[in-house]
């Protein structure tokens, strides 16, 4: 994590692309250690939403054309998994995608968006405004302390 957040905005933007894909560490993590390193509140804003909206898209894009096997060897989902959100993905669908952020369970929401062909435009929204909202607390959180 250090030698992303020495790379300053690029290594936010890599780094939260990343932790919404298949990296198991933190974007949350990364602002906040850019931010309190001094990094521009909007722009780490704006660079850790772009990256890790672009990664939880990603996601979605692999669920989208993945074939079981894939998922299972790549992302360590389970059929069962998958099998086990079907019934909240066909309740919620693309409402889910607000959801995305969440540790762990966020990316298999994501995957599970995209192999149940949820609608792509609505989901990407959703996805966008969740993680949004995750970030903008962030960066007015962080300056109180």
């Amino acid at each position: 994590m250090e030698g992303l957040l020495e790379l300053g905005y690029i290594g936010l933007f890599i780094g939260s692309f990343l932790a919404s894909t298949i990296v198991p560490f933190s974007a949350d993590a990364l602002i906040i250690g850019m931010l309190i390193a001094g990094g521009k509140p909007w722009i780490c804003f704006t660079t850790a939403l772009a990256g890790n909206w672009l990664g939880g898209m990603t996601s979605y894009l692999i669920g989208w054309i993945g074939k079981w096997e894939w998922i299972e060897k790549w992302f360590k989902v389970k059929r069962e998994t998958l099998e086990k959100q079907k019934e909240k993905i066909d309740k919620y669908g693309p409402l889910l995608a607000l959801l995305a952020w969440l540790p762990i369970i966020g990316d298999v929401f994501a995957i599970a968006l995209g192999f149940y062909k949820t609608k792509p435009i609505l989901s990407a929204i959703f996805m966008l405004i969740g993680r949004a909202i995750r970030f903008l607390i962030w960066i007015y959180i962080i300056p109180l302390f």
